[in-house]
C-alpha cells in the first residue's frame, strides 16, 4: 500500500522515497497532469513501479542521468491521493516562505 507525504512517497510503512510534485500543462498530457519528481537519483520502488508508469530518460554513456519521473493523470486510481500531497507539499513550501520573509524583515510582494 502506497502513502503520499508532502516529501515522498512509502510504501507498506517502509522507508521514505523522497520526491516533489507539480501541477500544470504539459505536452501532450491532460491541463491536470500531476508529475512526481524522485530525489537523489534513486529509483523507485518496485510497488510505486507497479501502481505508476515511471519515465527515466537517462543514458549513461553520455553521462547523461535524470530522477525517476511520474505523470498521475486525474483518471488514475491514486489521482486524490498524489493531489492531497501535492497540496499539502504547497501548503509547507508557503509556510517556509512566511518564515523566510519574517525572519529576514521583509514585506510580502503584492502583485
Amino acid at each position: 500500500m502506497l502513502k503520499f507525504y508532502w516529501n515522498g512517497i512509502k510504501e507498506d510503512g517502509g522507508k521514505l522515497q523522497r520526491a516533489w510534485y507539480s501541477f500544470g500543462n504539459l505536452l501532450n498530457h491532460p491541463a491536470d497532469t500531476i508529475t512526481i519528481y524522485g530525489r537523489d537519483y534513486k529509483s523507485f520502488s518496485a510497488g510505486v513501479q507497479a501502481a505508476f508508469v515511471v519515465e527515466n530518460d537517462s543514458d549513461m554513456q553520455t553521462d547523461y542521468f535524470e530522477q525517476d519521473r511520474i505523470r498521475v493523470h486525474s483518471d488514475h486510481p491514486l489521482y486524490a491521493e498524489v493531489f492531497a500531497a501535492y497540496e499539502k507539499a504547497q501548503a509547507h513550501s508557503k509556510a517556509r516562505h512566511v518564515k523566510w520573509v519574517a525572519r529576514h524583515g521583509l514585506q510580502e510582494a503584492t502583485a
